[in-house]
């Protein structure tokens, strides 16, 4: 069925009293709209689902969402009793129709034999993949779009191993979701009537201290050893870090933080904000006017669903200077592995896990410890997978990361986590402060001892079909005219992922070393209508590698950006 066929069909089934109808109606006549929202189902993979809220089969709303929540049932109730009796647990963060989305799904898994756990109210994502473990139920369930803008929402799936779904679940899940009629094949059961029968559990406020106890386990350093008097500043981004986060620095003793006021609360359209993404120093415009008021030493943002994390810190001219993920990687990298050695707690046989696109200089890093450092594809899913691997071989885990702001510190937590990440680097700023020093000398005492490293993470937003189809010919191009010199450095090893490489399972990305030490990589995202790049070089000086970075950038950017 074409995309004017779809569009038909729905305005043809959807009642005259449905908001998505009159949606429709009023854009009757747009031909590339009508084909932009019905041109393809919105795919369903290892990220679950991720789009605009709206009318269509390329949006997320109570169809689509109901037919891949059905997909999601019909999958666990095709492994078996248990598996439906283990059940499901649900959250949602505060976008628009997160709440009704979430209750929606509830109902349906109600409606088909399965267990459901939820919040009474918002959740973190890293609570809600801790859940999953706890209660050992057979899948969790977020609606959020994580720190996509406000216009987004989405579905992210859990399996049991407490991980983002596997490509084999995910592809299970996707061959149910894509059997299910969207007008009849949905079973569903009122949300209020589960609660009321016992077949949806609302999960009370002692689950909520589990998940705090667990992160604040995680401390290294306690009581005298730390300056807890630090004046602090962080900012949810209106979204579900607000409780938790709060409460994690109160248990934790800090006496001297201020919330952005603006951004405490829940706010769908991140009115103050814009785009509610950590990554962006623009997120932080307030923090930084609430920060030069109090004082503060150190700046911390995390992400409507609380996953990511970015800080802004003090340089020798008092400036607040945004770090990237890769350089609050390299501060707990450090934090962790000397706080460790000088408890005497370092294991014989640690192990930290890195994305294939995250810096190298954390690997020279782990290695001076005697930690081995291993790779995996990006997402926490693979970054966190990789912990039975790593536990069937005897290595102990010590922390897990990416270069787009997410940090895994506690291995019961398997995805990344905003609320352990920030109490962590809270932790490290009141340490080094005990001591004199702040996080921006720390990281020019790391630079200065393993390398001097450029980072930059740019990308190219391509929105919509003639977005993704450019991008597929970019990468297209790229594989087919690898440069065999970039910037007056010779190209020494090319990593095409395509069909996997070593261990490592296929991806589409590309990573190129130069025989200068520097490296590049190229991929899609995943979850976003973008195109990556990751640039590293290390050189003999911080300034020399940012202008090694600059050069790569541009000429890569040249040859990528010519491709139509």
């Amino acid at each position: 069925m074409d995309y004017k066929s779809r569009y038909q069909e729905w305005l043809d089934k959807l009642s005259d009293s449905d908001p998505l109808k009159a949606e429709l109606e009023a854009i009757k006549g747009d031909d590339k709209e009508i084909e932009d929202r019905f041109y393809q189902d919105l795919s369903f993979g290892t990220a679950g689902l991720r789009g605009k809220v709206g009318a269509g089969t390329n949006r997320m709303n109570f169809l689509t969402v109901g037919k891949a929540s059905q997909g999601v049932a019909d999958y666990i109730v095709s492994k078996g009793k248990e598996a439906c009796e283990k059940g499901v647990v649900i959250a949602h963060d505060p976008r628009h129709f997160s709440k009704e989305f979430s209750q929606l799904a509830a109902g349906i898994f109600a409606a088909n034999g399965i267990k459901v756990y939820t919040f009474p109210d918002l959740r973190p994502t890293p609570e809600l993949a801790f859940m999953v473990r706890r209660l050992g139920t057979v899948s969790g369930i977020n609606i959020t779009a994580s720190h996509n803008p406000r216009e987004y929402n989405g579905y992210k799936a859990y399996w049991d191993d407490g991980c983002q779904v596997s490509s084999d679940v995910a592809d299970g899940m996707t061959e149910k979701i894509n059997a299910v009629d969207i007008w009849t094949g949905i079973k569903t059961s009122d949300f209020d009537e589960g609660v009321k029968s016992g077949k949806i559990v609302v999960l009370g406020a002692e689950y909520d201290r589990e998940y705090l106890d667990k992160i604040e386990g995680m401390a290294i350093h306690e009581g005298d050893e730390l300056d807890l008097s630090i004046p602090l500043v962080y900012t949810p981004l209106n979204g579900c870090g607000s409780i938790p986060f709060r409460q994690m620095l109160t248990d934790r003793g800090f006496s001297n933080w201020k919330i952005v006021p603006e951004q405490e609360n829940p706010d769908p359209d991140f009115t103050t904000v814009g785009y509610p993404n950590p990554e962006d120093p623009k997120a932080f415009k307030l923090s930084e006017q609430y920060g030069r008021e109090f004082g503060a030493e150190l700046l911390m943002a995390t992400d409507p669903d609380s996953d990511r994390f970015a800080i802004e810190i003090r340089d020798d001219n008092g400036n607040y200077i945004p770090l990237n993920g890769n350089q609050t990687g390299y501060l707990l990298v450090n934090y962790v592995l000397e706080g460790r050695k000088d408890a005497g707690t370092l294991p014989a046989k640690g192990a930290m896990v890195k994305s294939i696109v995250t810096s190298t200089l954390s690997t020279i890093m782990a290695k001076a410890y005697g930690i081995e450092m291993f790779e995996t594809l990006t997402g926490f899913k693979n970054i966190c997978g990789k912990i039975p691997y790593l536990h069937e071989n005897g290595y102990t885990y010590l922390f897990g990361y990416e270069e787009s702001v997410g940090y895994a510190v506690c291995e019961d937590i398997r995805d990344k986590d905003g609320i352990s990440a920030g109490m962590l680097v809270a932790e490290a700023a009141a340490y080094y402060r005990k001591q004199g020093k702040t996080l921006w000398d720390v990281l020019q005492e790391i630079y200065a001892k393993y390398g001097f490293f450029a980072e930059d993470e740019p990308n190219m937003v391509l929105e919509g079909i003639p977005g993704a189809q450019r991008i597929q010919r970019m990468m297209k191009w790229f594989r087919e005219n690898i440069p065999t010199s970039v910037a007056g450095a010779k190209v020494e090893k090319v990593i095409d992922y395509i069909n996997g490489y070593e261990d490592i399972p296929a991806q589409n990305a590309i990573r190129l070393f130069l025989d200068n030490g520097s490296w590049f990589a190229i991929r899609p995202s995943g979850t976003e209508p973008k195109i990556k790049f990751y640039f590293y070089s290390n050189r003999d000086s911080r300034e020399n590698a940012l202008e090694t970075n600059r050069k790569i950038k541009e000429e890569i950017f040249g040859l990528i950006d010519s491709v139509e």
